[in-house]
C-alpha cells in the first residue's frame, strides 16, 4: 500500500493545534508564562544587531540581555588565540566587542560579571540531543549547551522548545529542531498527527518512496529545521541489532531528496560500515554514531563535506548499563568508535560534538569534548567540535561558536585552562545565554 493518492499535508490547517499539543507535552507554555529574565540582567533592547542575530539564529529579536564579562582569559576557538585580562561586551544579546581591556569600550552603567581567575569561552554547541521538555532544555543550558540540534522527538516537542528559546533564551538552547523520526515504525506518533494517520494502514511501515516523502513533508509543514532518519537499528535496545540495516541507499536517497526540496539537510542514525556508506552516498548532511564507519566511507565524507557526529558519550554510557547485552555492546563499540573518530580527524572529516542525551537525563556537552580528547584529538580541535565545527554543521558559523562582534552573547566561564584540561568544560562556573547571566 502506498500513500500517493492521499492529500498533501496542509501546512496551515492543523499546524497550530498540533504544535499547541507539542508545547503542552513539553511544558514550554507553562515555562514561558512563568518566565522572568534573570534579575541581574539589564532590560532587553531591540536594535539592528539583535534583529540580525534573530534572523541568523532563529530568535525573534529584542529578547537578549546587556552584560559585560570583565577579566578572565578569553579563548577564541577559531584561531586558538588566548587573550588575558579580557573584556566581552554584550548588548541586546549580541557581542558588541571582545578583546583586551585597553581596546574595549565598556558601556556606562552596564551590569558586570567578574571573570577574574576564570577562562572565557563561547557557549557550547550540542549537535545531537533529544529535548522533550522545558526542564531538559534548561538543564542543557546550565550544563553549557547554549545552542543545539535536535536528534528528533516523538511528537514535535523540540519545535516547542525552539519557540521557547526564541521567546525566553535563558530557558533553552538556540535550537535546530528535527521534529519526528523518519523510521519504518512511527509508533504512537502516527496516530497523534492527523496528517500521518494514513500511514498507519501501511503493512510494512514507512518504507515506500511515497511514505518516506510524506513523513518528511509533514515534518517540514510542522516547522522542522532538519530531518532525522536512520539506516541501522538501535544500539540502546538489547533486542535490536545495531548492525541490521532498515533502509537501503535508494530509500535514504528518497528522504534526502524530499528534505532537499524543502531546503533542509538530513542527519542519519548509523552503525554498520555498509549502512554508513549508503547514508553518505545518499547525501546525508551528517552521520550520527557511526561506530563501524570505515576508511572508504570517511574519505567519501571528506570529499563531500559530510559531518561525523559520533556521540561518544552515548556509547560510553552503554558500557555502564546494568543490562549485560548493552554493557558488552558499549565495551566493544567504544574503542572502535574512538579509532574511527581519530581516523576521521586525521583525514580531515568535519567532526561535531553531540551527547545523544535523552530520556530526561542531560549529559554535559563538555563530556563529549572530553571523550573527543581521549580519542586522540588535540585539545583545541576537541573544543572546536563543540564550537566552530558544530556551528558550521548547524549553519550558524557566523553567529555562534566564537565571541566576536556580531556573534551571539552566549558565554561559558570555567575554572581552569581548557587547553590544558578539557574536563573543566563539564562543570561551567557560570553560563551566559543571550546576555543573561544564569
Amino acid at each position: 500500500m502506498c500513500v500517493e493518492n492521499t492529500l498533501p499535508p496542509p501546512s496551515r490547517l492543523t499546524r497550530r493545534g498540533i504544535l499547541a499539543g507539542a508545547a503542552a507535552l513539553a511544558g514550554t507554555t507553562a515555562a514561558l508564562s512563568a518566565a522572568v529574565p534573570p534579575a541581574a540582567a539589564a532590560p532587553s533592547t531591540t536594535n539592528a544587531d539583535t534583529n540580525r542575530d534573530a534572523r541568523h539564529t532563529g530568535g525573534t529579536g529584542g529578547t537578549g540581555g546587556t552584560l559585560v564579562i570583565d577579566g578572565g582569559t578569553l579563548l577564541d576557538p577559531a584561531t586558538g588565540e588566548v587573550t588575558e585580562d579580557a573584556v566581552v561586551v554584550i548588548v541586546g544579546g549580541v557581542v558588541r566587542a571582545a578583546g583586551t581591556r585597553g581596546r574595549t569600550r565598556v558601556p556606562e552603567g552596564a551590569e558586570v560579571v567578574d571573570a577574574h581567575g576564570k577562562w572565557i569561552l563561547p557557549g557550547l554547541v550540542e549537535a545531537h540531543i533529544h529535548l522533550n521538555t522545558a526542564a531538559e532544555a534548561r538543564d542543557a543550558v546550565l550544563k553549557g549547551a547554549t545552542t543545539a540540534r535536535s536528534g528528533s522527538t516523538n511528537f514535535y516537542q523540540d519545535i516547542a522548545v525552539r519557540e521557547l528559546a526564541r521567546q525566553a533564551p535563558h530557558l533553552a538552547p538556540r535550537l535546530r529542531a528535527a521534529g519526528i523520526f523518519v523510521t519504518p515504525d512511527l509508533g504512537d506518533t502516527v496516530l497523534a498527527d492527523p496528517d500521518l494517520t494514513p500511514l498507519a494502514r501501511l503493512r510494512d511501515g514507512v518504507r515506500s518512496p511515497e511514505a518516506l516523502r510524506r513523513v518528511v513533508e509533514v515534518n517540514l509543514a510542522r516547522g522542522a529545521d532538519v530531518i532525522k532518519t536512520r539506516v541501522n537499528e538501535r544500539a540502546g535496545l538489547p533486542e535490536q541489532d545495531p548492525l541490521a540495516q532498515v533502509y537501503d541507499r535508494e530509500q535514504l536517497s528518497a528522504v534526502v531528496a524530499a528534505a532537499k526540496r524543502g531546503g533542509k539537510g538530513v542527519l542519519c542514525h548509523s552503525y554498520s560500515e555498509k549502512g554508513c556508506h549508503d547514508a553518505v552516498m545518499a547525501g546525508v548532511r551528517s552521520l550520527e554514531h557511526g561506530a563501524f564507519v570505515g576508511e572508504r566511507t570517511l574519505r567519501e565524507m571528506r570529499r563531500r563535506g559530510t559531518y561525523f557526529t559520533p556521540t561518544l558519550t552515548a556509547i560510553a554510557g552503554l558500557a555502564e548499563s546494568s543490562d549485560p547485552v548493552l554493557a558488552e555492546r558499549g565495551r566493544t563499540y567504544l574503542p572502535v568508535l574512538e579509532r574511527a573518530v581519530l581516523a576521521a580527524h586525521e583525514l580531515g572529516v568535519p567532526l561535531a560534538a553531540g551527547t545523544d542525551s535523552s530520556g530526561g537525563e542531560v549529559d554535559p556537552i563538555g563530556r563529549e569534548v572530553e571523550l573527543m580528547r581521549k580519542a586522540g584529538l588535540p585539545a583545541l580541535d576537541a573544543i572546536r567540535t563543540a564550537t566552530t565545527g558544530a556551528a558550521r554543521l548547524l549553519g550558524l558559523e557566523d553567529r555562534v561558536g566564537r565571541l566576536a562582534r556580531g556573534f551571539a552573547g552566549d558565554v561559558l566561564l570555567v575554572d581552569g585552562d581548557p587547553l590544558a584540561d578539557v574536563t573543566v568544560l563539564k562543570k561551567p562556573a557560570r553560563v551566559v545565554r543571550s546576555g543573561f547571566a544564569l
